[in-house]
């Protein structure tokens, strides 16, 4: 099965949008772009504390405008509209895993993770399984999920881009290619100087630039158009039939097995991204880091209900405007113009150009925020997890920070290169990541808190289980579009039943079940371990600046042992 998600790129200059320079939109990007720059220099760290958890000093209202920002990157911002655009009701996948798996997060994880009290995800899983080996692979994992999530940032903030500076090519670079360049050296500059703390004090501008951009460019749209007046979430209604049976007919388009599939990875795969993760680890407490996820939903879901309107009114739109055709016909929209709906949705409209850029900026916002948490994480996946724990313990905090910084710019490059030519459309590249977050790292933080006999061989033998049927889809279905003409998959029935998209549903399952026999049938987990755990669920309130295993031990630590 070839699912809506899995559509291969056509070309990268998006059809019907203003790809020409305009002064307005340039100056207020630029602006925004200085001022992230200027926030990451004044919040620049010196010590790892800052580096990687902020100081554990952020509120509630920022940190939930953080997990905002951090979350609604570009495949929010930009990319779900392109996914209902072009394949209507299973777009709806997104909407609905995206959220849900935030619930998981409040009731299960957000305030046990703090309470364990950590720098990392890593960290969590060489801590709580007492195993190097675990922490490594974890840490790779981590650093994976990093690049291939911001893959998709970096796309949209270059075809975001076109719109506002141009076609400008250098230096044999197209000018979407120039675009990646410049954005990413933009965010890769900010992040080297301010780590996590600049990252979250930028991530709140961050968001009120999105969501404002957002909000107002789904209204005036949908006003301008007479498609809404105050409530363009249910009046949008009003469109569906002319938009075509895949905004009615559910799994006209797709399967209802790959819409669940699709779903429930991107359910466990929020519960298992790092760079979401670590924000309960910022806050000063367990009552912190739960009322954060509540206000961050909620911030989160001003976008998300929004989000199918804006589809029906730029595809709208698009029909009525664009000299290629309608949406589902011959050509049809291609996957870079369904990225930048949002964009040319305002454009259509006749909107004053400053008011598009706005919007513009916006998605560009969305997408330096994603990208500063994943490079963050990623980097601390190297410089805290690998180098500071298993190649070098008496690394200086100088060292680590440099070290960590490296790790910033070695993603930054890469990211760069791979974005150059991708392979999918935003929110595809995006769900691979959420894929591999929910087949390693999900089950292991699940059970790691709320089963403790969870040990040492059954979270490596889940692990490597996980990354084994994540990776074989993405075999079959990714490297064939680089590889072969048509870009069709090597073994069509397993990409039916195992999509890349959705392989965390096969995933999860069996990594469950392998985790747990191996651990029954292997000794027990040590009782200090054991008793962490319980520390990670009890009652009794604990210091900002204190974890689990200091409450046990006082202050003692638990080495790994393998």
């Amino acid at each position: 099965m070839t699912g809506p998600a899995t559509v291969l790129q056509s070309e990268l200059l998006p059809q019907g949008m203003d790809v020409s320079f305009k002064l307005a939109p340039a100056i207020l990007v630029l602006g925004m772009l200085g001022t992230f720059l200027l926030i990451g220099f004044v919040f620049r760290v010196a010590d790892t504390e800052d580096m990687w958890v902020a100081g554990r000093s952020i509120g509630n209202i920022e940190n939930g405008m953080a997990i905002g920002a951090n979350w609604m990157s570009a495949a929010s911002y930009l990319g779900m509209a392109a996914l209902i655009a072009l394949s209507g009701f299973y777009g709806l996948a997104f909407v609905v895993g995206w959220t849900t798996g935030y619930f998981i997060l409040l009731i299960f994880m957000a305030a046990q993770m703090r309470r364990f009290g950590k720098y990392t995800a890593p960290d969590f899983v060489g801590d709580r399984f007492n195993s190097d080996s675990a922490r490594a692979i974890a840490a790779i994992t981590t650093f994976l999920i990093a690049f291939v999530y911001a893959i998709g940032q970096a796309r949209g903030m270059a075809l975001v881009g076109l719109y506002i500076f141009g076609d400008l090519g250098f230096a044999g670079f197209s000018g979407y290619q120039a675009m990646v360049i410049f954005m990413m050296t933009i965010t890769v500059g900010y992040l080297t100087l301010s780590g996590m703390l600049g990252a979250t004090k930028n991530m709140a501008v961050q968001y009120v630039i999105l969501i404002s951009a957002f909000l107002a460019g789904m209204y005036v749209v949908g006003w301008t158009q007479g498609y809404s007046t105050v409530l363009p979430q249910i009046e949008y209604g009003m469109l569906l039939n002319e938009l075509g049976n895949e905004f009615t007919e559910p799994f006209a388009n797709s399967s209802p097995y790959l819409w669940i599939a699709t779903c429930f990875s991107l359910v466990v795969g929020t519960c298992g991204l790092p760079h979401v993760l670590v924000r309960f680890y910022t806050v000063e407490n367990e009552r912190t880091a739960r009322w954060s996820t509540v206000t961050g939903l909620f911030f989160i879901c001003l976008l998300y209900l929004g989000a199918p309107a804006y589809t029906a009114f730029g595809t709208r739109l698009y029909d009525l405007n664009s000299a290629t055709g309608t949406t589902y016909g011959d050509p049809g929209m291609s996957g870079s113009t369904a990225d930048v709906l949002v964009v040319i949705a305002a454009q259509f409209a006749n909107l004053p150009q400053w008011f598009v850029g706005l919007v513009a900026a916006g998605g560009i916002a969305a997408a330096i925020a994603t990208t500063a948490g994943l490079f963050i994480t990623g980097s601390s996946a190297v410089s805290h997890d690998i180098y500071t724990n298993l190649i070098n313990e008496d690394a200086t905090q100088r060292q680590q920070i440099l070290v960590g910084r490296l790790g910033i710019v070695a993603l930054g490059v890469l990211t760069t290169l791979a974005a150059l030519d991708p392979a999918a459309p935003i929110a595809a590249l995006v769900s691979y990541a959420f894929s591999l977050a929910g087949a390693v790292l999900f089950p292991m933080f699940f059970l790691g808190l709320w089963w403790e006999n969870t040990n040492r061989e059954g979270a490596l033998a889940g692990m490597l289980t996980g990354l084994t049927i994540w990776i074989i889809p993405m075999i079959n279905e990714v490297v064939p579009t680089y590889t072969t003409s048509s870009g069709d998959p090597y073994v069509p029935v397993l990409a039916q039943w195992v999509p890349a998209i959705g392989s965390a549903l096969v995933a999860v399952p069996i990594v469950f079940a392998v985790t747990i026999g191996v651990s029954a049938m292997t000794d027990e987990p040590p009782i200090e371990t054991k008793r962490v755990v319980r520390q990670c669920h009890s009652p009794e309130p604990m210091g900002q600046q204190q974890a689990a295993e200091d409450v046990v031990t006082d202050g003692g630590e638990t080495p790994a042992d393998d």
